[in-house]
């Protein structure tokens, strides 16, 4: 090891200079769902979220129920501090309709949705591309394929 790491070493343990490998969050952006009655409700979540370490800025629309926070938060945490009010939230799950390919197909329109949105439909495009994969393995076996299996 030799006198330099040896003196390394003890100013390490020794020093302030400890270096911690934390991460630096970067500034984001997270938008929530929560449901809220009136500007009661309103400050209540406000306060609660602006009081979070890291957050730059809390912006509540009543109208929509979205609440935007800015800041260098983690979308969970934030989630989590939004839910310990009472009320039900959920990260904001609606997209503009114009950066959806087919805005109203069955699972991306929703009637709930501010105007302008349409609910975000990659989660919903993976569970259909699963069905017809399944779809696919159980037409292998239906009579009116005539490519079916002949075993049955």
């Amino acid at each position: 090891m030799g006198l330099g790491g040896t003196i390394e070493y003890f100013s390490n343990l020794f020093g302030s200079n400890h270096k911690h490998k934390e991460k630096k969050k970067q500034l984001q952006t997270v938008e929530l769902k929560v449901r809220m009655d009136c500007e009661g409700c309103e400050l209540k979540v406000k306060k609660v979220l602006s009081s979070m370490k890291g957050v730059k800025s809390v912006k509540v629309d009543l109208k929509q129920q979205k609440v935007t926070v800015t800041g260098y938060v983690e979308p969970n945490k934030v989630l989590k501090k939004a839910q310990s009010t009472g009320k039900k939230a959920e990260l904001w799950p609606y997209v503009p309709y114009n950066l959806v390919a087919q805005p109203y197909a069955d699972q991306a329109y929703d009637k709930k949705a501010p105007p302008g949105y349409v609910r975000n439909s990659e989660a919903v495009t993976v569970a259909r591309q699963e069905s017809k994969q399944e779809d696919q393995i159980t037409n292998i076996f239906n009579d009116e394929n005539p490519n079916n299996c002949s075993v049955m």
